[in-house]
């Protein structure tokens, strides 16, 4: 979903109120600014939206985005849905996602983790992380909440990296040379989802918002070095699509 709506107020600082059992995620926990930045970046051609809309149409769809961070995917839901609530486990995001829905009055946000949604059973028939929490294994806990919360009939999204191919992908692999993408598609193909690799890609407006991104993706020396060899504000990005209906 497009991020949409009132960009959130300037948060500045480190992000230090989390609940115990939320995974760190030191970009948009220390930069939110600059993960705003990467966020109006990424899928421009909205092929992830897409995607998502073929495999679930979500009209009328009660959906969760968990890990919502700032709620930069939240508008895209209450437009397109019955409702959304934005997860999310560090109160300062939370507050910020708040601040972005003000107005929509099918859109809410609660602070939670993923390994216990603050949700009924059975409440939601469309469930979104984004590279949030959902990693493969390590995030049992979370899918055993996805089958609690999802109704009958109802679709999980999983938007992860594609390690396997593409610039983004080899800066991942020199960056985690461990992190084995095989590894990872076993791993949700034992969970029961269904892989649909996207060809996407960051678009940015300026040459600085790109360096900026890198240097919270990556460390310092890494994030020099591939904005000394990538010229220009595009750069292709693979992600993996994972889904599964419950």
């Amino acid at each position: 979903m497009a991020g949409a709506g009132r960009p959130p107020r300037p948060y500045r600082g480190r992000v230090r109120e989390a609940l115990t059992g939320a995974v760190p995620s030191p970009n948009i926990w220390n930069s939110p600014d600059v993960y705003e930045l990467e966020n109006r970046a990424f899928d421009p051609d909205g092929a992830v939206e897409a995607a998502m809309a073929e495999i679930r149409p979500p009209a009328g769809a009660r959906a969760v985005d968990i890990g919502c961070g700032t709620g930069y995917h939240l508008p895209g839901f209450a437009r397109r849905c019955a409702s959304v609530v934005g997860v999310e486990p560090h109160a300062g995001l939370a507050r910020a996602a708040r601040r972005r829905i003000e107005g929509l009055p099918n859109a809410a946000v609660r602070q939670g983790t993923a390994q216990r949604l603050p949700l009924p059973d059975a409440s939601a028939d469309l469930a979104h992380a984004r590279w949030a929490y959902f990693f493969g294994p390590g995030c049992e806990p979370g899918l055993r909440e996805l089958e609690r919360v999802l109704a009958r009939g109802g679709t999980a999204f999983i938007v992860d990296n594609d390690a396997s191919t593409g610039t983004f992908g080899g800066w991942f692999r020199r960056w985690l040379p461990s992190y084995d993408p095989s590894a990872v598609e076993r791993f949700w193909a034992r969970q029961g989802f269904q892989r649909r690799p996207i060809a996407s890609r960051w678009s940015f407006t300026e040459r600085a918002h790109l360096e900026a991104v890198l240097r919270i993706e990556f460390p310092a020396e890494l994030a020099a070095r591939f904005a000394a060899e990538h010229r220009g504000l595009e750069v292709d990005y693979a992600v993996n699509l994972w889904w599964r209906e419950y």
